[in-house]
């Protein structure tokens, strides 16, 4: 199983279809799982997508739209069912506190899980490891909606010719990794003879917006770009007065951002031919375009060359 890879739950807007459930995307990061704007069913396409509750350890919600968060009550408790160990943090507008309360406790259950609420109330970095950085971005929406992206901070690749030549093994490889240096046999080695650059991989997910500068803040340089495309453009000042964006928008989007992998969903019902989108998003992006399917599989790129 990939190490990293998006597992698309659901591309419905406000209406689900019979081929399309409400929004819900999984992003699988190494051992983190990023849960983002589970709409209603999403715990049962969790199912059908072969995703364990367990794999998720934070959940994202952009806004409080209906098609966006009202998976969260059963996402929620299908984790106490399930008694994930591992605590789960939250992280949506702050100014929708009083929804998320309403979602978390919508019924009665035996409620054990560690889930930890980080409400996002700015611009800015929402949570950070070692290995990446989460940050948000407030969108243009009738009702308040940030954005996400993830980013990984460039990093070096050892290259095992290298440190069997400065007869570099085990833990002294660790040492230098943390250091930058190291002494071996008399002489100073320093990771730079030894490694090669790695540029760290981002990520970013747009959801219900007017194109405004925090799309092109998200979307700048990412590997992967998920992003609502709701309207296509002969509907363009319909996408405009409801706050959404089309997908020949989000097409120059990718372009403008240099964004490798564009993933469009969250389409209306009015639409029957996903074609159509594809078609609109080429003629202005040359780059890698997926129309998101129900519990499709979208693999992350590969890193860019160093």
């Amino acid at each position: 199983m990939s190490g990293r890879e998006l597992v698309v739950l659901g591309t419905a807007s406000q209406a689900p279809t019979r081929l399309r459930n409400h929004n819900g995307y999984f992003l699988r990061w190494d051992g983190d799982g990023f849960l983002f704007d589970p709409g209603e069913g999403t715990q049962r396409q969790m199912l059908l997508a072969g995703v364990a509750s367990s794999a998720v350890t934070r959940l994202c919600l952009t806004h409080f739209h209906g098609d966006h968060c009202l998976g969260v009550p059963g996402v929620v408790q299908r984790l106490s069912l399930d008694r994930v160990a591992h605590p789960v943090r939250a992280h949506f507008p702050a100014s929708g506190q009083e929804y998320f309360e309403r979602l978390r406790h919508a019924s009665v259950f035996h409620d054990v899980v560690d889930l930890r609420e980080e409400p996002v109330d700015q611009d800015g970095v929402v949570s950070a490891t070692a290995d990446w950085t989460l940050e948000a971005r407030r969108l243009d929406h009738p009702v308040e909606a940030f954005g996400y992206r993830l980013v990984e901070p460039d990093g070096r690749r050892m290259l095992p010719d290298r440190l069997a030549r400065y007869g570099l093994a085990g833990p002294d490889v660790g040492r230098l990794q943390r250091t930058g240096l190291i002494e071996v046999g008399g002489r100073t080695v320093r990771v730079e003879e030894v490694s090669a650059p790695r540029p760290g991989q981002r990520f970013a997910f747009v959801m219900d917006t007017r194109i405004c500068d925090a799309v092109h803040a998200l979307a700048d340089g990412v590997d992967m770009l998920v992003i609502e495309s709701t309207f296509l453009d002969e509907d363009s000042a319909l996408a405009d007065s409801y706050g959404h964006l089309t997908a020949r928008q989000a097409g120059v989007v990718a372009a403008v951002c240099g964004v490798r992998c564009l993933v469009l969903t969250h389409f209306s019902q009015r639409y029957g031919d996903p074609v159509r989108f594809h078609a609109e998003a080429a003629a202005v992006y040359d780059g890698e375009i997926v129309v998101a399917q129900d519990l499709m599989r979208v693999p992350f790129p590969g890193r860019r060359p160093a």
